[in-house]
């Protein structure tokens, strides 16, 4: 599943930007992050298990920690915990894995 590759994929490049971050923000903002992509991971995963009326608020829900997790790193920038080529890479991986979610949405819906 395209998707879920995506995601895994994303959250091995975080994961293996862990040491470069600023101790004081790896346990606070940086935590939270890799949550919202576990629970993304998660969601995705659900998703593609369970009947098609399930499926639309799991994806719903897996959006929206998305968008969280989209401000969150769009944070992390700005206050410097990482750079602006590690948060390029992330936001281009976050924004992908959205389209794909989008689509996803949109064809659960049309059905």
């Amino acid at each position: 599943m395209p998707i879920f590759r995506k995601t895994y994929e994303l959250y091995k490049i975080f994961y293996g930007y862990r040491a470069s971050v600023p101790k004081q923000d790896r346990y606070t903002i940086w935590q939270r992050c890799e949550t919202l992509i576990l629970e993304a991971l998660e969601g995705i995963l659900y998703a593609s298990q369970t009947s098609r009326q399930e499926k639309l608020p799991i994806l719903e829900r897996t959006s929206v920690k998305l968008n969280f997790l989209r401000v969150f790193v769009r944070l992390m920038k700005d206050t410097k915990a990482v750079d602006t080529k590690k948060y390029l890479i992330m936001e281009s991986a976050i924004d992908e894995i959205g389209r794909m979610l989008g689509g996803w949405i949109r064809s659960t819906k049309d059905r």
